[in-house]
């Protein structure tokens, strides 16, 4: 069990003189609508699945992109669907409808709204994290700000306006989609365990 919150705000500054933290567990890569399925199959045993997407940025006026990177993280593994390659499979549409399975994550509405423009889908069971954190006087909202926060580590954000559409990422931009995701679910787990929901 996690010790309850003794401050709600840390800054930039402080951010910056922690330890640099990712995630360190495995990491499944799915690139096609077998592997997909597979993949989906599991992680409909899930109760809660941490959450995000990426998508390649969009840097001239008027252009934008659908998701390249669905990013679903369970309890051992995180899987990372390029979706542009493996479609919004329907084994992951059932994931994302249902109310059963909890899919916790930070500033989702955009990425929900973005895979249902793909295809439509029924959005059931996601949790807005900065909700909660908004709930709790907690006044850090983004993913880099809680998990410094609450576990006293910063994460690296180097990656985040890569080229997410590549066909082969790097070691890197998997590394950082998955701390993303795994962030997610383990900020759930904390609010949780300590009865901040």
């Amino acid at each position: 069990m996690n010790t309850p919150l003794k401050k709600r705000h840390i800054t930039k500054q402080e951010i910056n003189q922690l330890p640099m933290r990712q995630y360190e567990g495995e990491i499944v890569l799915c690139r096609t609508p077998e592997e997909a399925r597979d993949a989906a199959l599991l992680l409909q045993k899930e109760r809660l699945l941490g959450f995000d997407t990426e998508t390649r940025p969009a840097f001239r006026r008027g252009e934008r992109y659908d998701p390249s990177l669905l990013q679903l993280a369970g309890e051992k593994v995180v899987y990372l669907f390029q979706i542009q390659q493996t479609g919004l499979i329907p084994e992951l549409l059932e994931i994302l409808s249902s109310r059963e399975i909890l899919k916790a994550g930070v500033a989702i509405d955009r990425d929900i709204t973005e895979l249902e423009a793909m295809t439509p889908f029924d959005s059931n069971g996601f949790v807005e994290l900065a909700g909660y954190a908004e709930q709790n006087q907690i006044k850090n909202l983004g993913l880099r700000g809680m998990a410094a926060l609450l576990f006293g580590f910063r994460i690296s954000k180097r990656e985040q306006v890569s080229n997410w559409a590549r066909k082969e990422l790097t070691p890197s931009q998997l590394v950082y989609a998955a701390t993303d995701a795994w962030l997610g679910r383990k900020i759930y787990l904390y609010f949780e365990e300590n009865g901040l929901i």
